[in-house]
């Protein structure tokens, strides 16, 4: 959910505001920024509107505000074996699965070992003394 009110204390320093919010609240006044009381909040405290702010300001936030919204994501082992698989030509899905029938997973197992490949964060390999 987009933010649409900020506080003083919230835009100090940004894109070049003054740096105490006193000093913002100041330049609000000046410049005659859109604001509302507080809610929750005893005493004079005023929030103003993203739509009223300077646009480099509005830039900033409105970065801030997508980029809190992304969270990585664990992949689940399958997907990304999936991903993998349909990245390949035919021609190399088709060797890879003839391989599996013909050899098992044991022997893929074994043909990565002989040419020392390993999967990153398994433990055991990462730990062996060279």
């Amino acid at each position: 959910m987009k933010k649409e009110w900020y506080s003083a204390k919230e835009l100090v320093g940004l894109a070049g505001l003054p740096s105490s919010p006193q000093g913002v609240n100041l330049m609000a006044r000046r410049e005659g920024w859109h604001q509302r009381r507080k809610r929750g909040v005893q005493g004079k405290a005023v929030e103003y509107s993203v739509d009223s702010l300077p646009d480099e300001v509005q830039a900033i936030l409105h970065a801030c505000d997508n980029s809190a919204s992304y969270q990585a994501k664990r992949q689940d082992a399958f997907l990304i074996w999936v991903e993998a698989y349909y990245q390949l030509t035919r021609e190399e899905r088709e060797k890879i699965v003839t391989f599996i029938l013909r050899e098992g997973l044991a022997q893929l197992i074994q043909h990565l070992d002989a040419h020392e490949l390993h999967l990153p964060g398994n433990r055991e390999q990462d730990e062996k003394p060279e």
